[in-house]
């Protein structure tokens, strides 16, 4: 990836650019604020779902293996069955008690293996009775889940298309004043960011303390801070610091800038014309 090459400014240019990032991003913040919990809220039911519906598989596929269980011990009866009349056929033709007996001793196995073939059939089908009842509930939780879910999506995907043309704007915006701005300050601009609960990396003062701070910073401080000549952070919020005179200026400039952007998109395109055959 090449180098981004800065034109060396100016300390003070670089506190305006700065300023001016944030009063970007700080734009950028409140578009993205604006959709407020719907994203994280369409993203955890798209999860309660997968989960419901992996839960729904795992029932499905209990039930497939229990009907094959019934199948099986069916057909073991059903072999049990010809067996006994196989075994009573024979005992009528025995010429002594001992094959008589040892036939019906066969015969009362298999009338044992029926019996048992019998209960398990019947548990299995307790067993499918039941999951079929938990797979219902789960189907239509899983049906009501996805109708709000298509709601939530479409109640997202409105405010997205009310801010995503400013959002673009912005975002181009962000990155031409970001290049204006050297890797290592951009840096620091973006870890305070990260930080901040609010996204303010770059402040003004207000009543002798850092804006969103009650610790009023020295007077030789805010003199160092009004003649723009180094980069200052507030020692107790992590804020780059920047005069009150700075803030109003760039304000002023940036709400040129915003409400062009604004213009430019209440602005209707002109329709192409029609290529001449």
């Amino acid at each position: 990836m090449a180098k981004k090459i800065i034109k060396e400014i100016s300390v003070e240019e670089k506190l305006r650019a700065l300023y001016d990032l944030q009063i970007i991003d700080s734009k950028l913040d409140e578009i993205r604020n604006t959709r407020g919990e719907l994203p994280i809220e369409v993203e955890d039911l798209e999860n309660e779902i997968e989960g419901l519906e992996k839960r729904a598989e795992k029932f499905r596929l209990e039930v497939k293996e229990l009907n094959n269980e019934i199948n099986a011990k069916t057909e073991a009866a059903a072999h049990s069955k010809t067996l006994i009349t196989k075994y009573k056929a024979q005992q009528n033709k025995v010429r002594n008690n001992k094959e008589f007996e040892a036939l019906g001793k066969e015969i009362e196995f298999q009338e044992l293996e029926i019996q048992l073939a019998e209960k398990r059939i019947n548990e299995f089908g307790a067993k499918i009775s039941h999951k079929k009842e938990t797979l219902d509930e789960l189907d239509s939780k899983i049906s009501g889940l996805k109708e709000h879910l298509k709601f939530k999506k479409s109640e997202l995907k409105d405010l997205v298309d009310e801010t995503q043309k400013e959002e673009g704007y912005l975002l181009k915006k962000s990155q031409e004043f970001s290049e204006k701005i050297d890797d290592r300050l951009l840096a620091s601009y973006n870890r305070i960011r990260t930080n901040s609960a609010n996204g303010l990396a770059v402040v003004g003062l207000e009543r002798g303390a850092a804006k969103g701070s009650f610790f009023t910073i020295p007077p030789q401080k805010q003199m160092e801070i009004a003649q723009r000549k180094k980069i200052i952070i507030d020692e107790h919020s992590g804020k780059i610091l920047v005069d009150e005179d700075l803030v109003n200026e760039e304000n002023d400039r940036m709400k040129d800038v915003i409400d062009l952007i604004h213009a430019d998109l209440e602005t209707p395109k002109p329709k192409a014309k029609p290529k001449s055959k």
